[in-house]
């Protein structure tokens, strides 16, 4: 009896449970997948050319590439200090801050496009006055920017926050009494520490800003060669029935959100790698 117990598995029903949650995976995610893949890889080489080569699709990937990096950036760099505030400090308001940090998720995209669109058009309360002294901020790219770090922030956040409750003060306590400044403990100490879920949330930023198009679809302007966005444009390659050419850039976004997906499992493993070869 106790033997039976102690090999029983975890959940009743266990490989029937794997196997449906694998069918599931598998229609709903890797078939899609899948039939892109076998599409994109059907165009060819001159079919690709003439898809990613056209001016208007390079401008539109530029315009993606950079903004969703950017605001990966300011999205890392920020959660960092808004993570940092939330675990090591107690004040009135803690927890709403907290909670405010999901609102992203929460929140429908294109409601949160239409309240950025509200707040930073030329007549709105704060881009009013950025336009007294001609900076635009709606239907340019800083509101592009702005918009992706609004929906990348969380990322962030949830990925640091565990790595600083389990960090603890001790080695910040032990630095200090050896002598060491505020300075030298964040770069030798904290940072170190800090650095693979950083990194982390980073590249999960910046995934997520490559596909985003409900939360800058307004406040972008959508301009051709301005600000168009690349997840617009292949809505208006599929409105012009030129499936080749949305394939073809939609197989590049996935191409580059799989890339992401490589570096946030290899980053770890990389990291750990460098500290045992400096130790």
């Amino acid at each position: 009896m106790s033997i039976a117990r102690r090999h029983r598995r975890p959940l009743p029903g266990f490989g029937i449970s794997l196997g449906l949650g694998t069918a599931w995976l598998g229609v709903v995610v890797l078939l899609p997948l899948a039939a892109l893949s076998v599409r994109a890889a059907g165009l060819g080489a001159d079919g690709w050319l003439r898809a990613i080569g056209d001016p208007r699709v390079q401008a539109a990937l530029e315009l993606s590439f950079g903004a969703a990096l950017l605001a990966a950036f300011i999205a890392a760099l920020v959660g960092a200090l808004v993570a940092w505030v939330v675990v090591r400090y107690r004040f009135p308001g803690r927890r709403l801050l907290d909670a405010l940090v999901d609102l992203p998720f929460a929140l429908p995209t294109a409601v949160a496009g239409i309240a950025l669109t509200a707040i930073y058009a030329p007549n709105g309360s704060v881009g009013r006055l950025f336009a007294e002294h001609d900076i635009k901020i709606a239907y340019a790219t800083p509101g592009i920017v702005i918009a992706l770090v609004f929906i990348g922030l969380p990322f962030a956040v949830r990925t640091l926050q565990p790595v600083l409750e389990t960090l603890g003060r001790e080695q910040e306590e032990a630095a200090a009494s050896l002598g060491a400044s505020r300075f030298t403990t964040l770069r030798r100490v904290i940072v170190p520490e800090l650095l693979p879920a950083l990194l982390t949330g980073f590249s999960l930023a910046f995934a997520r800003g490559l596909g985003e198009y409900g939360s800058v679809i307004f406040i972008a302007g959508n301009l051709p060669f301005k600000t168009e966005i690349t997840p617009l444009l292949i809505t208006i390659r599929l409105e012009e029935y030129d499936y080749d050419g949305a394939v073809a850039i939609a197989a590049l976004l996935l191409v580059a959100s799989f890339a992401c997906l490589l570096a946030i499992n290899a980053i770890p493993a990389l990291l750990s790698h460098g500290k045992r070869s400096d130790g």
